[in-house]
C-alpha cells in the first residue's frame, strides 16, 4: 500500500490524538501526519490516499474571534486544490449529546469539497451504535465518514477505529 497522508488540526487535542490511533492501526511506517495548518496543494502531492480529521468545534471557537481556526484557513485553500486521482476518507469528532443536531457536520463540509474538487471518498460508516437528531454528514442511511464522540463513548474509539481502518483497507486498494 502506498504511503498515507493523515491530515488533522488542531495541534494538540483529540482529533491529533485520533490521528496517531489510525496510524498506529494503519501502520505507522505508511502513514505520514500532517498538521492542516499552513499546508499546501504541494505538501500532498506524493500521496494519494489522504484522510482528514475533523474537530468537534474549530480553533476559533477556543482563542480570539479575529483569529481563524486551523481549518478555516485550511478550507480556503483546500477549496482551489486539484483532487483527481486522490482517494480520500474523513473522520470527525463529535458530542451526541450537547450537539445532537449538528454531529459531525464538519465530516460533511469536508467531504463535499473534496468531492467537488475531483477526489474519490471512500470509508462511509452505518449509523448504528449512534444515537443523534440530526447530521449534515448523514446520507443516504450512512456517514460521510467516521464519527468519533470522545465526550461522550471514549471506549467506543478504538473498535471502531479499528473497523474503520479495516474497511480503508479495502477501499484503498
Amino acid at each position: 500500500m502506498e504511503k498515507i497522508a493523515i491530515l488533522y488540526g488542531p495541534k494538540g487535542g483529540s482529533t491529533e490524538r485520533v490521528a496517531h490511533k489510525i496510524a498506529e492501526t494503519l501502520g505507522a511506517d505508511r502513514c505520514t501526519l500532517l498538521w492542516v495548518k499552513g499546508l499546501e496543494e504541494s505538501d500532498l502531492s506524493g500521496y494519494k490516499y489522504l484522510i482528514f480529521g475533523a474537530p468537534t468545534v474549530g480553533t476559533h471557537n477556543w482563542s480570539d474571534q479575529n483569529d481563524p481556526g486551523d481549518w478555516d484557513l485550511f478550507l480556503t485553500r483546500l477549496h482551489k486544490m486539484n483532487l483527481q486521482g486522490k482517494v480520500c476518507a474523513v473522520y470527525g469528532l463529535g458530542d451526541q449529546v450537547s450537539y445532537s443536531f449538528k454531529f459531525v457536520d464538519d465530516i460533511a463540509v469536508i467531504a463535499d469539497t473534496l468531492i467537488e474538487n475531483g477526489a474519490t471518498l471512500v470509508g462511509k460508516v452505518s449509523a448504528e451504535g449512534y444515537t443523534f437528531d440530526e447530521s449534515m454528514a448523514f446520507r443516504d442511511d450512512l456517514f460521510l465518514g467516521l464519527p468519533l464522540d470522545e465526550d461522550n463513548e471514549p471506549g467506543k474509539t478504538p473498535e471502531r477505529i479499528t473497523r474503520w481502518v479495516e474497511q480503508l483497507k479495502k477501499e484503498f486498494s
